[in-house]
């Protein structure tokens, strides 16, 4: 875990090992969110990159019958 500190203006670093991990590159956008005490960032992706992420789930689950298409 790495430890950055807040600058004068509110701006911290994003550590390099960090930044190649998550494949970061200048002017991507992140979110910052808040939750319980803590600050999360999380990396926007375009929705096309997310296709495929799913692949091999198996959806055998048994539906109701009013929920069935006709």
């Amino acid at each position: 875990m790495a430890t950055v500190t807040v600058s004068p203006k509110f701006q911290v670093v994003i550590p390099k090992d960090v930044r190649q991990s998550m494949a970061l590159s200048p002017g991507d956008r992140v979110e910052v969110l808040q939750l319980e005490g803590r600050i999360e960032i999380v990396p926007v992706r375009p929705i096309g990159s997310m296709r495929g992420f799913l692949k091999g789930l198996k959806n055998t689950f048994e539906r109701e019958d009013d929920r069935c298409l006709p």
